[in-house]
């Protein structure tokens, strides 16, 4: 990794300022998904053994500079405080004279959370008023939030003026494994990529292709290069755009793409919609296409089975609805089945799905970052990893 880490770090008895990423699901007031917050775990516990005091701040929802009730940070400053074993102080704010005073009053080894930085209307537009801020809390800043490492807000970006800034133990794995992920090192490697238009995944497609072996490509893109080999994409609204792109790749020396040999489609966009299994040159024009086939499945099961690096980003159908769901499940589970492999699961979606069937433990690594790891696959410098301080 090129930028400065925390290891690299004298923490001892400082004063230091965490971005993590905690804007987790919420059901009925209660987190349903507290894995973003077990994430930044080793950085804290890292801090807390160095005596350090250390204000913790992250984002919730999109309040849009609003205070929101129901986007306080209340039960994710509960939920943490029972995972570190610790009482973490309510340091409010996030802007005002109260932060600094709940910090300045911690003991060495204690904690204190922010208030939704998003409640002030400055973070997001990276203002400077209050980016400096949040600099005067603290002596050292450590972003450990790769989520948000591809948004420019003051707690990202503007907060690294004032204060030395390096990387955290989950920033660092994240740069360590994607950066592995696409240098190709291991042969052969294998991305697949799914999601609802080639549009969203152009640039993805475009980089990976000229640094994975094979690209086995799911989703509702299917449509799109399907009309651009001049079969029917089925009922899909395809542009002339999303054609034109998938046909440069299929032209493309770089880029060894292979498409569904069957799909599941379905006449109406429906959870209980009936399933029809269609093969590739068969696709009725009524059909919207839903996830990939049982012949194709078990293809693309086979090829990642021997495979020595697998890249995964985007489910490979309507994965929440049950007739539309074995698509992923079988990628997900051939990629948890294959230890030979490096792993490597790009957030949002994708990590739900691992999540939701058990298989986050047998994979090698499933990102915090849902966009983030998004752009970063696309080959794009993220400016909240540019902003920290170089290695040398």
């Amino acid at each position: 990794m090129t930028k400065r880490s925390i290891r690299d770090t004298d923490i001892q008895g400082k004063t230091v300022l965490v971005r993590v990423d905690f804007n987790v699901p919420l059901r009925d007031g209660q987190i349903a998904d507290d894995s973003r917050i077990r994430a930044a775990l080793p950085t804290l516990n890292l801090l807390r053994g160095a005596g350090a005091k250390t204000a913790i701040c992250s984002h919730f929802g999109r309040p849009n500079g609003q205070v929101v009730e129901e986007m306080k940070l209340a039960p994710v400053r509960k939920r943490l405080s029972e995972l570190l074993v610790a009482d973490v102080k309510d340091a409010g704010g996030p802007a005002g004279e109260l932060p600094g005073q709940v910090i300045s009053k911690l003991d060495p080894g204690q904690f204190a959370l922010l208030e939704n930085l998003r409640f002030d209307p400055g973070e997001e537009t990276n203002d400077r008023v209050f980016s400096r801020h949040l600099g005067s809390l603290a002596d050292i800043f450590v972003n450990d939030a790769f989520g948000a490492a591809h948004r420019a807000h003051a707690s990202t970006v503007g907060v690294t003026e004032h204060l030395p800034a390096v990387a955290g133990l989950l920033m660092e794995r994240e740069l360590t494994m994607l950066g592995n992920a696409i240098s190709g090192a291991s042969s052969p490697a294998i991305a697949i990529v799914g999601g609802a238009k080639v549009a969203d995944k152009i640039q993805v497609l475009k980089h990976l292709a000229t640094r994975v072996d094979t690209i086995l490509v799911g989703g509702g893109m299917v449509a799109a290069f399907y009309v651009a080999q001049g079969r029917s994409g089925g009922a899909a609204a395809v542009t002339v755009e999303e054609v034109a792109a998938a046909r440069a790749l299929l032209n493309s020396a770089d880029a060894n793409i292979i498409l569904p040999a069957d799909v599941i489609t379905a006449v109406e966009f429906k959870i209980d919609s009936e399933a029809s299994v269609d093969e590739s040159s068969g696709v009725p024009a009524t059909g919207i296409i839903l996830d990939i086939g049982p012949r194709t499945s078990a293809e693309y099961s086979r090829i990642i089975s021997l495979a020595k690096m697998l890249i995964w980003n985007g489910p490979m159908g309507v994965f929440e609805w049950p007739a539309f769901a074995a698509g992923s499940e079988a990628v997900a589970r051939a990629i948890a089945s294959n230890a030979a492999a490096t792993s490597i699961i790009g957030g949002g979606s994708t990590a739900e799905i691992v999540g939701s069937l058990g298989l986050t433990e047998q994979v090698t690594h499933v990102s915090t970052g849902g966009g983030a790891s998004l752009e970063f696959l696309e080959g794009k410098s993220l400016p909240g990893i540019a902003a920290l301080d170089d290695a040398d």
